[in-house]
């Protein structure tokens, strides 16, 4: 069973940075596409950012330019930078992984506060 467990979440003052991690039990080129995911509370799930095999990513408008997704490949895991931080992105923030074998995997998911 593969595992994504997700790491880096936290309090942080409006205007900060955090760094959320993924982490996979197998290898991150396994999948096709990796991406996060956030909730707000008591909001609708939805995407910060994806990024393919072949590295394209991709940010809705309320992340671009602030939020970076990439992938380590000697730790294995595939990382969330998130500057200039405002209250309306605390959220939990959850790891997504599709493989080419065409199975899907989340993580349990790790809380961002930011305070205003």
């Amino acid at each position: 069973q593969v595992q994504l467990v997700e790491s880096g979440g936290g309090l942080v003052q409006a205007g900060g940075s955090l760094k959320l991690s993924c982490a996979a039990s197998t290898s991150i080129f396994s999948f096709r596409t990796m991406r996060w995911y956030r909730q707000p509370p008591g909001k609708q799930r939805e995407l910060v950012a994806g990024i393919s095999i072949g590295g394209i990513t991709n940010y809705p408008d309320s992340v671009k330019d602030r939020f970076t997704i990439s992938r380590d490949r000697a730790k294995n895991t595939v990382d969330l930078q998130m500057n200039s931080l405002k209250p309306e992105d605390t959220a939990v923030y959850r790891c997504y992984g599709w493989t080419f074998k065409n199975y899907e995997y989340w993580g349990q998911g790790t809380q961002v506060t930011v305070s205003s």
